[in-house]
């Protein structure tokens, strides 16, 4: 089970002695790399009963022109450049800040798709 917990080793490399086991509340999940595809979202029930869309493949975005002040539905493309993990670009993964070859222009991702459930941008001037 992945967890949200303390790490098990101090900075020095010792071990911290556990006093006590893994509780259902610091668990965590494996991260959604949105990749690029027809769209598909996977909505999953979150603690208190709510519920969260995550993107797990997308080809559209909604990009802002900061010059109309106007946003707009894009087909992306591909993608050029990923600040997060150089390797994301082969694997076409979309991340908060990668950057997208769209229909109106590059743009800037900005937010973070695999927990919204969609993929918005900024229309880069150039």
């Amino acid at each position: 089970m992945i967890t949200q917990a303390r790490s098990r080793r101090k900075p020095s490399g010792g071990r911290y002695h556990s006093f006590r086991d893994k509780r259902l509340h610091e668990r965590a999940s494996h991260p959604t790399l949105t990749k690029l595809s027809e769209r598909s979202v996977r909505t999953i029930r979150l603690r208190g009963g709510s519920i969260k869309a995550r993107l797990l493949t997308t080809n559209m975005a909604n990009v802002y022109n900061g010059k109309t002040k106007k946003f707009m539905q894009s087909k992306i493309v591909t993608i050029s450049d990923n600040p997060a993990n150089r390797n994301y670009v082969r694997r076409n993964i979309i991340t908060k800040g990668t950057i997208i070859d769209t229909e109106a222009g590059k743009a800037r991702v900005t937010n973070r798709p695999g927990q919204e459930g969609a993929v918005n941008a900024v229309l880069l001037s150039e």
